[in-house]
């Protein structure tokens, strides 16, 4: 399986094949086996890699886009950038200014790709809309138990939430987060933002001046090939004073926005988790409304950072939501997060919550877990990031949704006198705010993040996750988080992986079609669907690296870390040797290939707008 893929027209190996073939052969790791000289076929077909300019296919086709102009727009359908459109209307409201509010969403109705836990804290929410309440918000389920254990294969060690831990959930709410965000959504149109939905942004637009002039929506009506259809259409631009991109955990924006103003000149790489979620109706007797559940432990090893959460919700009718979380800068290269989560399910204390149930819905997302010190420069000319964009998640409490809120909200604020002011005062045609970074410093955002920065950081130590809760009660729970040293995290989760040579692979039972499941049948539940006739949204930089590297080096980590089965590795038609496939109809826009890939080679880019998951209230 190390051999170069065939392409069946050409006939040259790449330089860096030869130089891997030859690394490999010197460490005894390949068998003596034929291979034929040949380049990697072409896996990429879209446009961010093969430009249409030196396409004659594009020739003649009309390229030019419908331009409208807005005071603000907003990236991103989430709770932080509607949050951010209801403040800025609301203070219209307030101040009789007529202002023009649009966002855009990429997924069909607001909430659809909305994936969490979801355990809410409403302080965010309550300085939104006091009468939250009133106005019929979904919050229907107030936390009336919490429980946390440490697992071993059989068992379990209950572990005491003392007064002032993280864990502690007195006061919050389990929600189904796609609800929370279609309601907001219902609160935002009341106002009179303008919600677009379907409309993914696919492009930063920039004034002459460098500063960043609004977005453009994807086009649509490209086929898997690249070339343009019959029915092709550009897609529009939206100008803005300021922009706001709020697109949610390593937004494909945001890192350009990275590159171009040097946002991460002064903070840490950031780092993810990936989390797993399912939602199952379980019998009555065994419903618990308002019980909250965390483990950590079984069946990850103590090196590797991760965790569970089973909620019961009170929805009516008895549903768990339940999910499990694995760090990204794990480094076996043969670990599978959803097989560890499929086996976390048979634990004895899970099962028996679950035995005689059924699954109704599965869905995966990455999750910003760099914290305080991952945080990027947040304002630059034109534009500021908010939510879970540049990273507000607090770890510890797996919670992110309430200052993804509030830092909406501190956006909208910063930025409302400068968007209606008769005269801007702004060096550059795009407005910069820096007001708002401040007032971000000033809150109690900031103060709990800063408080819980070294909790995660804190697991990278010979004892692994025991280390990590020794610090955490000693340093948070005594001192809470004032002292006098900021940790450092490993760098780049991409780079934590070791080689396959150096790893013990991991057997993972089979799933009993009753409590763990196929990879397969899960995404199914997921509701995803993309036009099958697009090129695939997820690229490859060089699209030889996969074979040459990934799988010669790692055995193809991309095959596992994926939870949706979109890449698998299969023998080429024709001749000697092993090729990528890619089923980017399965994707569910987790994010977690971007992240994790060793080569930094996968770069996913929205697919036409409405593709993706359908999560219905995950």
């Amino acid at each position: 399986f190390l051999v170069p893929l065939f392409s069946g027209r050409e006939a040259e190996t790449t330089q860096r094949g030869f130089e891997h073939i030859r690394r490999m052969k010197s460490q005894r790791m390949i068998t003596r086996r034929t291979c034929s000289s040949v380049t990697a076929p072409r896996i990429t077909t879209h446009y961010t890699i093969r430009p249409r300019d030196k396409d004659p296919r594009w020739e003649g086709v009309e390229m030019e886009r419908f331009a409208d102009q807005a005071d603000v727009v907003i990236v991103g359908g989430g709770p932080a950038g509607l949050s951010a459109a209801i403040r800025l209307k609301q203070l219209a409201n307030e101040h009789q200014k007529e202002l023009r509010v649009c966002l855009v969403e990429k997924a069909p109705q607001m909430g659809a790709h909305t994936l969490s836990g979801a355990c809410l804290e409403p302080s965010a929410l309550t300085e939104l809309f006091p009468d939250w309440k009133e106005r019929g918000a979904p919050l229907n389920t107030p936390v009336t138990e919490d429980v946390f254990n440490i697992f071993t294969k059989n068992h379990r060690i209950p572990v005491p939430i003392l007064p002032g831990l993280p864990m502690q959930n007195h006061g919050n709410y389990l929600v189904r987060l796609g609800n929370f965000v279609r309601w907001l959504g219902e609160q935002a149109e009341e106002l009179g933002v303008e919600l677009y939905p379907g409309y993914a942004a696919a492009e930063v637009l920039f004034h002459e001046d460098g500063s960043v002039k609004g977005v453009a929506t994807n086009d649509v009506g490209i086929a898997k090939d690249g070339s343009p259809k019959d029915v092709f259409e550009r897609g529009m631009e939206l100008h803005a004073k300021v922009t706001l991109f709020g697109e949610g955990c390593h937004g494909h924006l945001a890192k350009q926005l990275y590159k171009q103003f040097n946002l991460r000149e002064n903070c840490e790489p950031q780092t993810y988790a990936i989390g797993l979620k399912e939602l199952w109706m379980i019998d009555e007797k065994k419903w618990k409304p308002g019980r909250t559940e965390h483990s950590v432990g079984w069946p990850l090893d103590r090196h590797t950072y991760g965790g569970s959460f089973l909620y019961h919700l009170n929805e009516g009718e008895p549903l768990v939501a339940l999910g499990f979380v694995v760090g990204l800068d794990y480094t076996n290269p043969y670990l599978s997060p959803f097989r560890e989560f499929q086996r976390w399910k048979h634990h004895p204390f899970v099962a028996a919550t679950l035995e005689g149930g059924q699954r109704i819905a599965y869905g995966a997302r990455a999750l910003n877990e760099g914290g305080f010190q991952s945080i990027p420069k947040l304002t630059f000319p034109g534009g500021l990031l908010i939510g879970c964009s540049p990273g507000f998640m607090n770890v510890p409490k797996i919670k992110g949704t309430h200052t993804a809120m509030k830092s909406g909200i501190l956006a909208a604020e910063a930025i409302f006198p400068k968007v209606t002011a008769e005269e801007a005062d702004s060096e550059t045609a795009g407005l910069h705010v820096p007001e708002y970074a401040e007032s971000l410093k000033s809150s109690w955002v900031w103060k709990e993040l800063h408080s819980v920065r070294n909790i995660r950081p804190s697991f990278h130590n010979p004892l692994g996750l025991y280390g990590g809760m020794i610090y955490t009660g000693i340093f948070y729970w005594i001192l809470r988080g004032k002292e006098p040293w900021t940790l450092k995290h490993r760098g780049l989760d991409a780079h934590q992986l070791k080689p396959a040579k150096e790893c013990t692979p991991i057997e993972y039972p089979k799933p009993d079609g009753k409590i763990s499941f196929d990879l397969l049948s899960s995404v199914a539940l997921s509701g995803t669907n993309h036009e099958g006739d697009q090129p695939p949204h997820l690229t490859l930089k060089d699209d030889s690296v996969p074979v040459a590297r990934n799988l010669a080096v790692y055995d193809g980590p991309e095959q596992r870390f994926c939870p949706a089965g979109v890449y698998e590795y299969v023998p080429v038609e024709t001749g000697d040797g092993m090729r990528l496939q890619i089923n980017a109809q399965n994707c569910v826009h987790c994010k977690t290939c971007d992240i994790k890939d060793p080569s930094q080679n996968i770069n996913w880019v929205v697919p036409e707008g409405g593709g993706g998951p359908a999560y219905n209230g995950m």
